[in-house]
């Protein structure tokens, strides 16, 4: 029914600065045990999980003595990596995606072409701090899937004045619009007039 789709990946990435092991389950019930040591980190990869529908297990023991950002881009390569495995070569799913997900006085978009060809739109004033969390990071991470999974990405603040409300509508418009691009589509192979993807 899914085409050549994987359900279960598993991805490591082992360096100097995160050690990382990651379980997708593709075609699930967005279940997830995350433990990256950053709590609002691990707080939006659990809402990502829950709204895309893929269960997701990572650990990440980085270098936080220094700051997040290795262990944030790091997990978003290991995540961008499995999701290319999982996805390509592409076949019977409706491969585009969108969606507009509000929390509270927030609002971010997201659209999202499942191409094969890595690409990344992000249209955001996200700075600062969310807790211990550097804001500036969440464009990193979305840089690190959308370059390693092969999609292009549009991520684009609509409205907003709370960080926390922002990050999270983000993730969430961009795991509701990666479960879209990833429905069953009846279409006889690959979404493309190229014949492949």
């Amino acid at each position: 029914m899914f085409g050549m789709m994987k359900k279960i990946v598993r991805k490591e990435r082992v360096t100097k600065e995160t050690q990382i092991s990651l379980e997708i389950n593709l075609r699930s019930e967005g279940e997830s045990k995350v433990e990256t040591g950053v709590g609002f980190f691990d707080h939006m990869l659990t809402a990502f999980a829950k709204h895309s529908g893929i269960d997701l297990t990572l650990s990440c023991d980085g270098d936080l003595q220094v700051d997040s950002h290795h262990t944030v881009e790091d997990c978003g390569i290991v995540l961008g990596q499995a999701l290319h495995e999982a996805v390509f070569p592409l076949s019977n799913v409706e491969r585009y995606g969108n969606a507009v997900v509000v929390m509270d006085e927030a609002a971010f978009s997201c659209d999202l072409d499942l191409s094969n060809r890595a690409f990344l739109v992000f249209e955001s004033t996200l700075g600062g701090k969310i807790g211990d969390f550097d804001a500036e990071l969440v464009e990193e991470f979305f840089r690190a899937v959308a370059f390693n999974a092969g999609f292009t990405v549009h991520l684009v603040e609509l409205r907003g004045k709370n960080s926390h409300h922002k990050a999270e509508a983000a993730f969430k418009a961009f795991a509701v619009a990666l479960r879209r691009a990833l429905a069953f589509r009846d279409s006889g192979g690959a979404p493309s007039t190229k014949g492949t993807l």
